[in-house]
């Protein structure tokens, strides 16, 4: 177990910023993670998971312990369900891919979104009609101070739109250190008509889909609106979609009639912030290495060689002026660090 000093933080956070961390640590099991997080050496400790949905604007002056945990166990098998628990370092969209490698079906949609499985739960993470709390069973963490274990059930999670119990009351005092899902084995239930899904599985020539056709149609649209990591710096959505009152939304109809929506409640409306930031004319601009992507304007990108404020002064800039068009707040879906 070895602490290294100086770290450049740019390979561990999507958006490629090159911050520093003062000390750093890669945890591969739960002995390592006790051990580090019971230091008394280094009493600031910054948690690190997958690094997607963070804007980095300065240096950790802290021990960042980057929780890098494997591991996917099949707990049970019952009728037309298998519960499944994955630890908190495996990738995301790869782990997608083993359930659809097994016929394990539920999170298809969520297929290509960026990040671990153990920071989903924290961010509810969610696309194409599907959530994460939707086949969420529990998940397992470590208090960061005392060290005790607890599970947590959905229930304890209070789930919300992008949000849980994770970021609200209990902000950074757990580390997950793996989740557990219930999966459908055969009766998939399909979710293809939230989108371009449907669209896209007739371009497919698909008539009857499966959970691979879904998954398959979700990242041929994904990939081609939303840039690769690896290839230019981006945190995925940037901005949640915003929920407001039908009849703010009704008053913004009259002079907006081509605005979309989709129902939230009887008495709420969300609305596409991709479509505002559009509106307001945003989408593809670009700011010396850094800006608004072309082709999804939900998406700001670090072109190579911005840092975290220049990002987080266009978000500002985009926040003020989508208020004094529309009315309408844009929260940050991002952790800003």
């Amino acid at each position: 177990m070895t602490i290294l000093k100086d770290v450049s933080l740019k390979p561990y956070n999507t958006f490629g910023i090159d911050v520093k961390a003062s000390h750093f640590i890669s945890t591969e099991n739960i002995d390592d993670l006790r051990n580090v997080l019971s230091s008394k050496e280094y009493p600031n400790k910054f948690i690190l998971g997958g690094g997607s949905n963070m804007l980095l604007t300065k240096d950790i002056n802290a021990l960042v312990i980057h929780v890098n945990l494997k591991g996917i166990e099949i707990l049970s098998k019952e009728d037309n369900q298998v519960t499944i628990k994955a630890s908190a370092g495996e990738n995301w969209h790869d782990f997608v891919l083993w359930c659809l490698q097994n016929n394990f079906g539920g999170l298809e949609n969520m297929s290509l979104i960026p990040g671990n499985v153990g920071t989903a739960p924290i961010q509810n993470i969610g696309a194409y009609g599907v959530e994460l709390k939707d086949s969420f069973v529990s998940c397992e963490t470590i208090h960061i101070d005392n060290l005790t274990t607890r599970t947590f059930t959905k229930e304890d999670c209070n789930f919300g739109y992008r949000n849980s119990v994770f970021k609200q009351d209990l902000k950074g005092q757990y580390i997950i250190t793996s989740v557990t899902f219930k999966l459908s084995t055969t009766n998939h239930n399909l979710k293809t008509n939230y989108g371009a899904i449907t669209n896209e599985l007739e371009s497919l020539k698909v008539s009857k889909p499966t959970i691979q056709d879904i998954s398959k149609a979700v990242i041929n649209i994904r990939s081609s609106k939303l840039p690769d990591p690896k290839l230019i710096g981006n945190s995925g959505s940037f901005f949640k979609n915003p929920v407001i009152k039908t009849e703010h939304f009704n008053k913004l109809k009259e002079n907006f009639p081509e605005i979309p929506s989709y129902p939230a409640s009887e008495k709420l409306v969300k609305v596409p912030a991709g479509w505002l930031i559009e509106k307001a004319g945003f989408k593809g601009k670009t700011f010396n290495n850094y800006g608004v992507h072309k082709n999804q304007a939900l998406v700001l990108v670090n072109y190579g060689g911005a840092n975290g404020n220049d990002i987080l002064n266009l978000s500002k800039l985009i926040q003020n002026t989508i208020q004094k068009l529309f009315g309408i707040n844009l929260e940050a879906e991002v952790n800003i660090i």
